[in-house]
């Protein structure tokens, strides 16, 4: 596919959803943090006695042990410093090139002919984005936004994060719907938000969170029933989370080695 590619000097945050902030606009970032916990040296014994200094002695002697010990742990383990499990997927340049969306062709058959996408290749983080609008026939401007993201982990293994925010989602944003989804990935989640119900201004939003190994990939689906002309509706939020299920995997597989 036609389209821009830029690449950055620093590494960009990994794509969430969060609540839409308009047509066309990329979701908010979130952090993948370092893994703790971190060793503490525990408080000296009581003073007094003459083992006191022998026993503050000890005490330090076992928090640098500990310490040892912890660091050994976190490596076998599989935390920073392990060989990344990328599960063989890349983050080719242009991601829209490799990002299947075949599913929402019968729904909007118009092509968009020059999808956004961006990449980036650091020896932490590799990172591919594309965006695409998505049109019905004869539809002047886009009816609905897709997205795309895919983060090769390096080195940091992202599992505790990628399950704390997806799983808890709704901790954050109350308005949404949470669901597991099975046979994607190591673990996948469903995010999503319909207001279309009885309404001329609402919207419907769902994301496809999936993370395979240190690979975490998105799919997003977005659209606002004030784009739509009046004689058109919009597909349902099962419709659109079946598309995204279907073209999450084919998209996938192709983009693995």
């Amino acid at each position: 596919m036609p389209g821009q590619q830029n690449f950055y000097a620093t590494p960009t945050l990994v794509g969430q959803p969060g609540p839409p902030g308009g047509p066309g606009q990329p979701a908010a970032g979130y952090p993948y943090g370092q893994q703790g916990p971190y060793p503490t040296v525990p408080p000296p014994p009581p003073s007094g006695g003459g083992g006191a200094g022998r026993a503050v002695l000890w005490v330090a002697v076992g928090a640098v042990v500990a310490s040892a010990a912890w660091a050994a742990g976190v490596f076998l383990a599989g935390g920073k410093g392990a060989d990344a499990d990328l599960r063989g997927y890349t983050a080719p340049a242009n991601l829209c090139s490799s990002t299947d969306y075949s599913s929402f062709e019968t729904e909007y058959p118009d092509d968009d002919g020059t999808p956004t996408h961006n990449s980036l290749k650091d020896a932490a983080l590799e990172e591919s984005y594309c965006s695409i609008n998505l049109k019905k026939t004869g539809s002047s401007y886009a009816d609905a936004y897709l997205s795309t993201q895919v983060d090769l982990h390096k080195e940091t293994d992202p599992g505790p994060e990628f399950t704390a925010m997806w799983k808890n989602y709704r901790e954050r944003y109350p308005g949404y719907d949470v669901e597991t989804v099975e046979d994607i990935g190591e673990e996948a989640y469903l995010v999503s938000e319909d207001t279309t119900s009885g309404t001329t201004s609402g919207s419907l939003y769902a994301t496809l969170a999936v993370r395979d190994g240190w690979t975490t990939y998105t799919m997003s689906y977005s659209t606002y029933l004030s784009s739509y002309d009046e004689d058109k509706d919009p597909p349902s939020l099962e419709q659109v989370t079946d598309w995204l299920k279907a073209d999450s995997k084919t998209t996938l597989d192709q983009i693995k080695d």
